[in-house]
């Protein structure tokens, strides 16, 4: 008789879009710390400081993490940033996170993007409820699902 006991480690499994599940803002003093959770199926999320022509040369896709700037005017949001890729002299909300490719078989990437929005996290205006709406593409250029920031309030 043989006798045999195999142990199976379950693997997840994700889409290959990327999915963000949350994101918030921390305020400290006069710059602040924009935090995402994202997971992304196929490890394909993240950008190389080299990535910057090619298919990466289109000023959209030299970005891989959107912040839009949003203020509450009169209980509806409106969004306030502009497309730096549009408007060269917009205040960008766009970032590059760095790739970190997974090792091993599993590709997964599991993880919380941190930018330091510094000088400025937010716009002047006669409005001061502020939140952003935020977004990640991966390289394959598979845009996340939008998540929200907790509100927040300008200083004075």
């Amino acid at each position: 008789m043989i006798f045999t006991l195999t142990s199976c480690l379950e693997v997840e499994t994700y889409p290959n879009e990327p999915s963000l599940s949350g994101a918030s803002i921390v305020i400290q003093g006069d710059s602040a710390m924009l935090f995402a959770d994202f997971i992304d199926g196929d490890g394909n999320f993240g950008l190389n400081e080299s990535d910057t022509g090619g298919v990466f040369s289109d000023c959209l896709h030299q970005y891989n993490f959107f912040a839009d700037y949003q203020e509450k005017h009169n209980g509806v949001w409106i969004t306030m940033s502009e497309d730096p890729c549009l408007n060269p002299n917009a205040i960008p909300f766009y970032y590059r996170a760095p790739w970190v490719q997974p090792p091993g078989q599993n590709k997964t990437q599991k993880g919380k993007v941190s930018i330091v929005l510094y000088p400025a996290y937010y716009l002047l205006s006669n409005y001061d409820t502020c939140r952003f709406k935020v977004r990640v593409c991966d390289r394959d250029f598979n845009f996340s699902n939008e998540v929200y920031t907790n509100e927040f309030i300008k200083p004075q």
